[in-house]
């Protein structure tokens, strides 16, 4: 399962590069050549980059590549590894599931029942704060996959 989120999650990353690259490259190009800046770019960029940052979090997460400060002493984390891995992953989880997956659906919410549309491409921004909570849902996916993972390495 664990596979196919991250496949699914990496080629949807590269479809967001992809068009964050685009028009950035279109944004020059109609600026510098033919004198005319297109109106549309910043925004499909700057949304690109909202999705692509907030995905790319959670992929971190996925891949455990996320920062990490040790406050404890490794000694200490050897002798109850499980103990400071599941402390580690329920406050990733709590922070997915409270900040991102219960506040991202509230900024939707709130973006939609007030009918706020980008300033050029009037589109609601709900649909664009959409990916706080999804990503807030793999976070909590992640969080509880590595997990399970780690305690069956632990075991075997």
């Amino acid at each position: 399962m664990k596979a196919t989120v991250d496949k699914i999650l990496e080629k949807a990353l590269i479809v967001i590069l992809s068009v964050m690259l685009f028009s950035v490259i279109w944004q020059v190009f109609s600026r510098f050549i033919l004198q005319s800046p297109s109106t549309v770019t910043d925004e499909v960029s700057s949304f690109s980059l909202i999705w692509m940052g907030l995905l790319g979090a959670a992929y971190a997460t996925g891949k455990q590549l996320h920062l990490a400060i040790d406050l404890i002493s490794p000694k200490a984390v050897a002798k109850n590894p499980m103990l400071y891995e599941g402390i580690v992953r329920l406050s990733v989880f709590t922070f997915g599931l409270l900040v991102m997956v219960i506040g991202g659906a509230r900024l939707c919410w709130l973006t939609f029942v007030f009918e706020q549309k980008s300033a050029t491409l009037e589109i609601p921004l709900g649909y664009i704060y959409l990916v706080v909570p999804i990503s807030g849902v793999l976070v909590c996916y992640y969080a509880i996959n590595t997990l399970i993972e780690t305690k069956k390495q632990l075991k075997a």
